[in-house]
């Protein structure tokens, strides 16, 4: 009876460290530092729409005598006699000459509209703009981390930050694949019955040139399961795994100023397709239409897994450090409108390729 005594004490007591060793973990943690996002997705190729289908046939109306030769296919040959020349250089040559450049010319470096007649289009309803594409640059914030501790080892993890600008960098030089055959009239039709080939890639906008092609603010929470190795109360460095689901939402969307510009030049190019006047498309002039440039990129969900550890400085206070993987790509869509008839002119689509590694270095509080 007296053994039964003094072991039963010791038993209960085992029992409730035991017991208070179970309930050492915090319900609630929370985090704050530095995140630091390094994407590794590569560009991807614009893939382009425009409102002038194959096959379209436009008047060329007035056209500089610059604008008339490059548009000519610069590979196609001429027989000059018993010589072959180069269909370009010819036709540079026969405006060289004042008699000629006289009847062709208005003198004032136009080619006549009589003379410019009328030409076939293809190679601007669809194409993708190889070389070319959208990269995310690298970006600091805020980041906040919140846990729910299920037990001592496993949590549901929030993750957040403050939603910063960040620079999306464009790549490559986009160009329209204008091909097709001219027919021109007067002197010019009868020196080339069969029309003159065209092939020329009309220069749309140079990505390389700008610093960055827009602007963007990212939203990016991710919700995490978690498990955490060791012990509360025993270990204070705990490594831990977690794997989960990113969403990620983009707005304030803004172009740069001059990638805007360029893409605002070509809507007046289609437009001016659209009303005849094929050659002051080729010159860049101005079109009979009111540009409106919208962007838009659609919401994404990416998996993401994440390796990381925290070291307990007290029994509330903790450092926690770690890094995160997700497969995230979003589609970006760029429209180039008329307001006045309210058409959309150009269609761009790309994908962007964030997949981004995410650095987390933060202090946090167990409650």
């Amino acid at each position: 009876m007296k053994l039964i005594k003094l072991i039963t004490p010791v038993i209960l007591l085992g029992m409730t460290q035991v017991a208070s060793a179970e309930q050492k973990f915090k319900r609630f943690s929370v985090s704050a530092g530095w995140l630091h996002v390094m994407p590794q997705g590569k560009a991807n190729p614009f893939n382009i729409n425009t409102a002038v289908a194959n096959g379209t046939v436009a008047k060329v109306g007035t056209i500089t005598e610059e604008g008339f030769l490059k548009a000519i296919d610069p590979n196609a040959t001429i027989q000059d006699g018993a010589n072959t020349a180069n269909l370009q250089e010819y036709l540079g040559t026969l405006l060289e000459n004042s008699l000629i450049n006289g009847m062709m010319t208005d003198g004032q470096g136009n080619i006549k509209e009589s003379i410019a007649g009328k030409a076939t289009l293809n190679g601007l309803e669809s194409w993708s703009a190889e070389g070319t594409g959208l990269e995310a640059d690298d970006v600091d914030t805020l980041g906040l981390m919140v846990n729910y501790h299920l037990n001592d080892h496993v949590s549901l993890q929030v993750i957040g930050g403050i939603p910063l600008k960040v620079d999306i960098k464009g790549k490559g030089m986009i160009t329209a694949p204008l091909t097709g055959n001219a027919q021109p009239g007067g002197l010019a039709g009868l020196l080339f019955p069969e029309g003159l080939p065209l092939d020329y890639a009309v220069p749309i906008t140079d990505l390389d040139k700008y610093s960055k092609a827009a602007t963007a603010r990212a939203w990016t929470p991710a919700l995490q399961v978690q498990y955490q190795f060791g012990k509360s109360g025993v270990n204070k460095f705990r490594p831990y795994v977690g794997a989960g689901l990113m969403y990620a939402y983009f707005n304030d969307i803004e172009l740069d100023k001059g990638v805007k510009s360029d893409l605002v030049a070509a809507g007046h190019m289609i437009q001016n397709i659209k009303d005849d006047k094929a050659g002051a498309a080729l010159d860049g002039k101005v079109s009979s239409g009111e540009m409106r440039v919208d962007v838009d990129a659609d919401d994404a969900i990416a998996p993401i897994v994440t390796a990381g550890f925290t070291y307990d400085f007290s029994p509330n206070w903790f450092t926690a450090a770690s890094v995160s993987y997700a497969k995230l790509n979003n589609k970006t869509k760029i429209s180039v409108i008329n307001q006045t008839s309210d058409e959309q002119l150009i269609h761009a689509t790309t994908k962007i390729d964030i997949d981004p590694i995410i650095t987390y270095l933060g202090v946090g509080y167990r409650f």
